[in-house]
């Protein structure tokens, strides 16, 4: 390091000499430091940014959060997304519109049913044939979709519960989803990305023993839930950490295009099975709760009673299937995929009786056969927006077909996407802490996010 002498420094300040290289030395003497500090061009105060993720066990998938700290404050917040893009809507446009399904129940790999009911109802809209899915196939979607809200609910609470510490929370909201998904698996075949409901109804029936399973199961689940509730909602310390953290109101809510249970804890009774009612949600008999805290703590509350009133249109949904027998899928050949599944050695799949009929009766039906699983069905040119109620809110479908067999375009609004855009408004201004707190409140999946 080179060196330099300077002149005596009066009492106020410092000098600075320029070496050659544009290298500059400062010699200070006596004064005050604050004044040498400034000439330095220094900011003297304290700025931490600090990187929340993208790997991290509290941000609910690889959530990438860009946090600027004052001490324990967060004075902003910005979220980072796109580490679990897997090009689910490109890959869509180069498969069968019923190959799609098995793409799409990908996606927020919580609520793998919803995204199947908004695409098959896009699909059936363009189609034309939404009138003539068959009343017992929609009734099984919406028993299929109050199962899988439940499932998508006790996740929340449990991995919500677990990040502020509260361990049994996380195992009575698991013990529970286990009763859920064994009802799910038992009727679809698998846990999750179940590819089970097709454009023009669902692939095959209740298997033998599902509504008794169910009726068995119920009581069971809100027993266990009536447990998460005298666990969770008088407990003073989940209060202290739930209360007024990751406030939004109203008028943030809809600034941000909010929906589900994050919109209905600012007091919107906002529903679509109520406001745009579809799959028969008319017929049946619930509430669509609502609260006015615009809390992280109202947003948990919101969630556990919705359990119970999913637990009503289960119910219901149940005694119409045993009561009403018949077909699951659309009459019409030239759509309808030729299902007939059957439990085998290696698990679910293709019945070998119905294939043996289909190759030995009639050379027709093996054509038919195998141009509608290879090339699949032509759908109309247009475009058609559905949307359903998911557990996180408005998840809309916009496809868009020109007259071909496969989507010329997928698109889908995941509530988990928009709703991220509130952690800034949440977050700013409170602790570090409570960041875990709002985030866990909106309840985002990546994979519905990125997609």
């Amino acid at each position: 390091m080179s060196t330099h002498t300077t002149p005596d420094v009066s009492s106020t300040g410092g000098t600075s000499d320029t070496l050659e290289g544009d290298a500059h030395v400062f010699n200070a003497s006596g004064g005050d430091w604050g004044d040498i500090v400034d000439e330095l061009g220094m900011n003297p105060e304290e700025r931490i940014v600090v990187n929340m993720g993208p790997q991290h066990p509290s941000t609910h998938g690889v959530l990438r959060l860009i946090l600027e700290l004052d001490g324990e404050t967060v004075t902003e917040a910005r979220a980072g997304i796109g580490y679990l893009h897997t090009g689910i809507e490109k890959n869509m446009e180069f498969r069968t519109w019923t190959q799609g399904v098995t793409f799409c129940t990908r996606m927020d790999y919580l609520t793998p049913l919803f995204q199947e009911a908004a695409y098959c109802m896009g699909i059936e809209r363009l189609l034309g044939i939404t009138d003539q899915v068959p009343e017992r196939a929609n009734a099984i979607r919406v028993l299929m979709m109050e199962l899988t809200r439940i499932s998508s609910h006790l996740v929340c609470m449990g991995t919500g519960g677990m990040e502020m510490g509260a361990t049994t929370v996380m195992t009575i909201g698991f013990r529970e989803r286990e009763r859920v998904l064994s009802i799910i698996e038992l009727i679809t075949g698998l846990r999750m990305n179940n590819a089970f409901i097709r454009p023009g109804g669902v692939a095959q029936d209740l298997p033998p023993g599902a509504i008794d399973k169910i009726r068995d199961n119920v009581p069971q689940i809100r027993k266990g839930v009536r447990e998460l509730e005298a666990l969770m909602l008088e407990n003073p310390i989940l209060k202290g950490r739930t209360q007024k953290v990751g406030y939004l109101d109203l008028t943030g809510c809809v600034a941000l295009g909010i929906t589900g249970p994050v919109l209905r804890s600012a007091g919107l009774p906002h529903d679509l099975r109520k406001a745009a009612p579809y799959c028969g949600y008319e017929k049946y008999d619930f509430d669509v709760i609502t609260r006015t805290g615009a809390d992280a703590y109202d947003r948990l509350a919101i969630r556990l009673e919705e359990i119970h009133q999913s637990l009503r249109i289960i119910e219901q949904v149940t005694d119409e299937l045993q009561n009403n027998p018949g077909p699951v899928m659309v009459e019409d050949k030239k759509i309808a995929w030729p299902a007939q599944l059957a439990v085998g050695a290696d698990g679910m799949g293709n019945s070998l009786d119905h294939i043996k009929e289909i190759m030995g009766t009639s050379m027709e039906s093996l054509i038919h056969h195998f141009k509608l699983v290879t090339e699949g069905f032509r759908v109309p040119p247009g475009q058609a927006y559905v949307a359903v109620e998911s557990p996180k809110g408005e998840l809309g479908c916009h496809v868009v077909s020109d007259g071909g067999t496969r989507p010329f375009r997928a698109h889908f609004r995941d509530p988990s996407f928009n709703n991220l855009q509130a952690v800034a408004a949440m977050c700013e201004g409170a602790q570090v802490a409570d960041v875990i707190v709002a985030v866990a409140s909106i309840d985002p999946v990546m994979g519905g996010v990125d997609r």
